[in-house]
């Protein structure tokens, strides 16, 4: 291949990764669901892509330095339940949030960790007959 790291390829890539992970979130079904919160869903979606896009070999999420592959991994495997969870959390503490963007990539890379033992918890309340 071809040496060149020319911008017309970096942008390519931010495309690709761009329409893979709107896809992985259903970014459009996203902004059906929540009309009002259009602006955090794009703020989720960009904060991904240049998440996924980063360069730095570590990756710095609530004060821990985590290897930049596996973060990158895992905002892959973020799906439309994650993004969902974590604008229900974000609306939750807003108010106590200082830094949105530090809050939401700490929301977004726990997001898939949480979400089973939220979830656990809420079916839990609903039928505690199965607990």
């Amino acid at each position: 291949g071809s040496s060149k790291v020319g911008s017309i390829d970096s942008l390519t890539v931010m495309q690709e990764y761009g329409n893979l992970i709107k896809e992985n979130i259903a970014y459009d079904d996203l902004l059906i669901s929540h009309p009002f919160d259009q602006e955090l869903i794009q703020g989720i979606f960009e904060l991904i892509l240049e998440t996924v896009l980063c360069r730095n070999e570590e990756i710095l999420i609530a004060s821990n330095l985590y290897p930049a592959q596996l973060v990158k991994s895992k905002f892959l495997k973020l799906r439309y339940p994650h993004v969902e969870y974590v604008i229900g959390c974000l609306k939750k503490s807003t108010s106590k949030v200082k830094n949105i963007k530090k809050y939401m990539l700490a929301a977004l890379f726990n997001a898939p960790t949480t979400i089973d033992s939220y979830y656990q918890a809420e079916v839990n309340h609903d039928m505690p007959q199965f607990v």
